[in-house]
């Protein structure tokens, strides 16, 4: 008697835990995007080009374009997407604060570091999901397109100015130990990564855990190097 009415309440608990676990993504991933849009469409008026202006104001029209796809899937769950992402808000705002750029090519940098850092972060725990979720996360996060026409306009700046290059360097080195941060806090603070490996043991938590940071460390070394950049 008591076995079968728990089995049920463990089932109803271990869906209400995957619901919540799928809120927090989409919050997170939500105000990420409409953060970008925001700080997309400012760097479009400081560019040094038209050609610059139209381009990264592409971008911030694709940022939005993936605000409303994630803002639909919370839709779908019955949330409303400004309270799915408000309990991200804090931490994410902070996180800007403290990369405030300096200039357009700071702000080119810090897109291209923190959005490869950040999307692998987001790809990694979609692959642990339902394969809704991974191909929606992939065609918000995997940003071949727009990763691809960032480093492109880099890799001309740095050309054209090899001045730039220890500056900016210095900027991408201090840009992924946020980024880092900035995963682990929302990892810790929503127990995203602790709900992801829910049921292992607590060393074997650890372990993937120091993997998954050293391969986003490693894959950010990729993308410094493809600039001709030391990360």
């Amino acid at each position: 008697m008591s076995t079968e009415s728990t089995v049920p309440a463990a089932a109803g608990e271990d869906s209400d835990r995957r619901r919540q676990f799928l809120i927090d993504l989409y919050g997170v991933m939500a105000y990420g995007e409409l953060s970008a849009f925001e700080r997309f469409s400012s760097d479009a008026r400081f560019s040094p080009t038209l050609h610059d202006r139209a381009a990264v104001g592409r971008l911030a029209v694709t940022e939005f374009e993936h605000f409303e796809a994630v803002a639909a899937q919370l839709e779908q769950l019955g949330v409303d997407v400004e309270t799915a992402m408000a309990p991200f808000q804090p931490s994410i705002d902070a996180f800007h604060d403290r990369t405030r750029p300096a200039d357009w090519y700071e702000s080119l940098m810090k897109a291209y570091v923190t959005d490869g850092v950040l999307g692998d972060f987001y790809l990694h725990i979609a692959g642990a999901l339902d394969s809704e979720t991974q191909k929606l996360v992939a065609r918000i996060k995997e940003n071949t397109e727009q990763i691809s026409m960032i480093a492109a306009r880099l890799k001309q700046v740095l050309a054209d100015d090899p001045r730039l290059s220890s500056r900016l360097a210095l900027w991408g080195r201090r840009l992924v130990g946020e980024a880092l941060t900035q995963a682990q806090r929302i990892g810790i603070e929503r127990a995203v990564l602790s709900e992801l490996m829910r049921g292992q043991d607590p060393d074997r938590q650890a372990q993937a855990t120091g993997e998954l940071f050293a391969q986003l460390t490693q894959n950010h070394s990729r993308r410094m190097n493809d600039l001709g950049l030391t990360a």
